[in-house]
């Protein structure tokens, strides 16, 4: 199937690991064109190098007010256009809400909440009718994860944001989706489990409550990205579309 990829440019963020690298990966194999980014500057060089020419990687965090802006402008100014963002944003730490001190609640606000709607804002003036805006999220707007506070507290309100904004530039043409992955082998599921004094056996323990029995594959994750943020998902708009092996089973 082709999705309509074809030199069509977007930026993703979170992308020198996990599932932002999945998806830059799969928009690169359809023939998109990615600036991908992530604070460490040696880690977004690797990651835009291992992708090849139609990927270029720029330092940045996401809770920098300047950040958005300079990464529409590299878009435009390296490969001409610019059609569309992905956002995904590393996971907050982990803790229970008696551990969780005043300081890292800020930090993570102004990078997993306020860094990404002002990404969202700054790229929803930037973008023409077809343009997207895809939000990396978590099964967490749907349900607590029990040790992830800050997630459960940070995510569902992100995904109202979302939700918002796709219907204010709904009537321009421009798209917003999320999607909300569950158990997906990454860097990051592996330290959660790893908290366990049993790692194998909490892998299995997750692995026998998913109805397909495993964890996802990364790429699994990027395929579902590269879709909706194609021309080939031209009347999604507004979801939140659980990528977990069907773990939800709500509506």
């Amino acid at each position: 199937m082709d999705l309509g990829l074809k030199d069509r440019v977007y930026v993703v963020t979170g992308a020198t690991r996990g599932l932002g690298n999945a998806a830059a990966h799969e928009l690169v194999a359809d023939g998109a064109k990615v600036v991908v980014t992530g604070r460490d500057e040696k880690s977004v060089a690797e990651a835009a190098s291992a992708l090849g020419p139609d990927a270029v990687g720029v330092a940045a965090d996401n809770a920098d007010p300047e950040a958005a802006g300079r990464l529409i402008a590299t878009a435009r100014e390296r490969f001409g256009r610019f059609d569309g963002v992905l956002i995904s944003v590393g996971g907050p730490p982990p803790g229970f809400v008696a551990d969780i001190t005043d300081e890292q609640w800020q930090a993570a606000f102004e990078s997993v909440f306020l860094g990404a709607a002002r990404l969202a804002r700054t790229a929803a003036a930037e973008l023409a009718e077809g343009g997207v805006i895809g939000f990396v999220l978590s099964g967490s707007v749907h349900e607590p994860i029990p040790g992830l506070t800050i997630s459960n507290g940070l995510r569902p309100g992100l995904a109202g944001f979302a939700k918002s904004l796709a219907d204010e530039l709904g009537p321009r043409g421009i798209r917003v989706v999320g999607l909300l992955p569950g158990r997906v082998d990454t860097d990051r599921v592996r330290e959660l489990d790893g908290l366990s004094a049993d790692p194998e056996a909490t892998r299995a323990a997750a692995e026998s409550r998913i109805p397909l029995r495993r964890y996802g594959a990364p790429e699994e994750f990027g395929r579902v990205c590269a879709f909706l943020l194609s021309p080939a998902a031209s009347y999604v708009t507004g979801v939140m579309l659980p990528v977990d092996g069907g773990v939800r089973h709500g509506f």
